[in-house]
């Protein structure tokens, strides 16, 4: 799922949505309002259930040899996304669908590279929000690897020392990282 030239995306589990208006999300980090939205490049960071913690990596030019193959692996392609056991079933099961937006209405947002583009004005779709439909296929349809871990946060911290692309997305949610056990101290 992917937009057509002239469009963005904004994917939602709300298949009601008529019109879009600017908004400070909860987990904003900046006080302005806006309307939230992604391209072509962005879109498959958010083919999982809205709340779904995700670490995703993908090479970009400055990528090592070593990296790519320490966090994607051998025929790991070009991109990996993690995720946690516990919501593999919702990502089986959940509904999400994607609305097609004007993009002369966005901007790009975040530096150094966007991640998102926004409007700061009302959008309205293009027309009815459309099913994405199986969330494991589009993956696989994408050659994005999917991993499916334990914990996310070993794969996040090697992720993020790489000189790999990454982003990671409602982390929040994710399952505490694991303490580190004791040094085992012998017997005096």
């Amino acid at each position: 799922m992917r937009p057509a030239p002239g469009e963005v995306l904004h994917f939602s589990e709300d298949p009601t949505i008529t019109r879009f208006v600017p908004h400070v999300a909860p987990t904003a980090r900046q006080p302005e309002a806006y309307v939230w939205a992604v391209d072509g490049d962005r879109a498959p960071d958010y083919w999982f259930p809205r709340q779904c913690p995700r670490a995703m990596a993908w090479t970009v030019p400055g990528t090592t040899a070593a990296d790519r193959t320490r966090v994607l692996g051998p025929g790991g392609g070009e991109r990996v996304h993690a995720i946690e056991y516990r919501w593999l079933d919702r990502i089986r099961t959940t509904e999400l669908f994607a609305y097609r937006l004007p993009a002369a209405a966005f901007r790009p947002f975040g530096e150094p590279v966007p991640s998102a583009v926004v409007a700061t004005e009302p959008v309205v779709p293009l027309g009815p929000p459309e099913p994405v439909g199986d969330l494991l296929k589009l993956h696989q349809d994408a050659g994005i690897q999917l991993r499916v871990l334990d914990n996310l946060w070993g794969f996040w911290d090697g992720v993020i020392t790489s000189t790999l692309g990454f982003s990671g997305i409602r982390l929040r949610n994710a399952q505490p990282a694991p303490t580190p056990a004791p040094a085992f101290t012998p017997p005096a």
